[in-house]
């Protein structure tokens, strides 16, 4: 197995931060984290599937067979990337229910229609 020889540039790669105070690192630190992460939030923001949502109503409280319903639901409406927690909440909101009362009418195929009107922009004080 051949040895891979790495030169040590740190002092040259480091010179740059030599002058700054650890308030200053601390904050570069960060400023570069954010950096770093920010694709990866952008991705998170656009993009999901049907195990992501169904697995954020779970964690929301609700059980499997509600969720599966609502999820395929919300795929067959075209509101996946809305986000099925956020759906739940919209139309919970729209029509003064709670959550669980909220999930057995979108689980049962109920308020979908205003849903999509909603989300399309027919409602512009409702929750996007």
């Amino acid at each position: 197995m051949m040895s891979i020889q790495r030169s040590d540039d740190f002092e040259k790669r480091s010179v740059h931060l030599k002058n700054l105070t650890d308030e200053e690192l601390d904050r570069r630190f960060w400023e570069l984290a954010d950096k770093i992460v920010e694709p990866l939030i952008d991705l998170a923001k656009a993009n999901t599937s049907p195990s992501i949502e169904r697995s954020v109503l779970l964690r929301m409280g609700f059980d499997s067979l509600q969720a599966g319903s609502i999820v395929t639901k919300a795929v067959e409406h075209g509101l996946l990337g809305k986000g099925a927690g956020n759906i739940v909440l919209t139309y919970a909101k729209m029509n003064s229910l709670t959550l669980e009362k909220a999930v057995e009418e979108l689980a049962v195929g109920k308020g979908w229609e205003a849903l999509v009107s909603n989300f399309r922009g027919g409602d512009r004080n409702a929750a996007r």
